[in-house]
């Protein structure tokens, strides 16, 4: 870990330190401690491995996908990869050192630079997809709740939304129009001609247009494989679900046992889409405003909000950042190729 990403992560952990203690201000000590120490552990530990169970999946399917086409990739190794990519999603503005981060530990175990790149876009098709369809059904049931409660923050869900339904347009686009999309990011990138060099405009678009290339064939060979898309698919479906009902099983470890498990699933869904755009990492301070204001209904006592908030922030944000810089000492194994069989001369 770089010394970078080393002020990185003190920073982002001065931050929150700084976000906690703002929102306990007008939280009597005594209360909060009593508040703490009621808490029905049993039901967090349930919180807790949803969480694990949310990294266990992700790393099931990188190694769903690395077994099927490349070699057997051992879990320990694939384990590392969402891992890493929560802490570097986790110090970084709009998420946007994550995916680098996976493909420089994707290389550690030896697989190839194209190859761990097309999985991690495979992956990440998957992810996004899973998103907006999650999204979708949020959307229509808890979307009226949001409004009623703060409208405003309803036009960052919108714009949240928007957001990564034109990454899927995107990359369908490449998926299913390769030609046109080398086309549409010519038209877009073409202003920066006016303040760079033609040559290194020229090169850089001729690596996307291989980009674009291979990212065409992945896919082709992807929706070929229809069984390993339904899979990957599923176990994407089921890992989001266990993220996003970690709320309410904080809810439930607080006594609020009338929580009503969809809505508070889908108002989770609405705050994610709402810290996707906050440009600072991991949606310091928008992340927590968000929560106390869409749960304050659920949770009507102050200090028992704020104590859901700290729960709810340190197992959804810091535990994948410590988590990741703990991936980050273990040494991954290697990738065992598929053996191929002998060929035989006919004779």
């Amino acid at each position: 870990m770089s010394r970078r990403n080393k002020v990185a992560v003190f920073l982002i952990v001065i931050l929150g330190l700084a976000i906690f203690g703002y929102s306990l201000r007008d939280v009597k000590l005594n209360i909060l401690i009593r508040d703490f120490a009621s808490i029905h552990l049993d039901w967090l530990l349930i919180a807790v491995l949803c969480m694990i169970l949310y990294f266990g999946l992700e790393g099931l399917v990188v190694k769903i996908f690395v077994d099927e086409r490349m070699g057997h990739y051992s879990f320990k190794s694939a384990i590392r990869i969402p891992l890493i990519e929560q802490l570097f999603n986790g110090i970084t503005p709009f998420s946007s050192g994550g995916q680098p981060a996976q493909l420089i530990a994707m290389l550690q175990s030896g697989i190839d630079g194209g190859r761990a790149s097309s999985v991690l876009l495979m992956k990440f098709i998957v992810y996004q997809a899973m998103i907006v369809i999650n999204f979708i059904i949020a959307l229509v049931i808890g979307f009226h709740y949001m409004v009623s409660k703060m409208s405003y923050l309803s036009l960052f869900v919108v714009f949240g939304f928007l957001i990564h339904f034109g990454v899927i347009i995107g990359l369908l686009l490449v998926m299913f129009w390769p030609q046109f999309t080398k086309k549409a990011v010519r038209v877009i990138l073409s202003p920066m001609r006016w303040f760079g060099k033609a040559e290194r405009m020229n090169d850089m678009l001729t690596r996307l247009d291989t980009k674009i290339d291979l990212f065409y064939e992945e896919s082709v060979q992807l929706l070929g494989q229809r069984k390993l898309l339904l899979k990957v698919a599923l176990v994407t479906f089921l890992q989001l679900m266990a993220y996003y009902l970690v709320p309410y099983f904080i809810m439930l470890s607080l006594g609020y046992t009338q929580a009503n498990i969809v809505m508070i699933t889908c108002l989770h869904v609405l705050i994610v889409m709402v810290i996707s755009i906050f440009p600072i990492p991991g949606g310091a301070g928008g992340a927590e405003y968000s929560f106390t204001v869409l749960f304050g209904s659920y949770i009507t006592n102050s200090s028992k909000l704020v104590v859901a908030m700290l729960l709810w922030r340190i197992l959804t944000y810091y535990f994948g950042i410590f988590a990741g810089i703990g991936a980050l000492a273990i040494k991954p194994d290697q990738l065992k190729p598929h053996k191929r069989l002998p060929e035989h001369d006919d004779e």
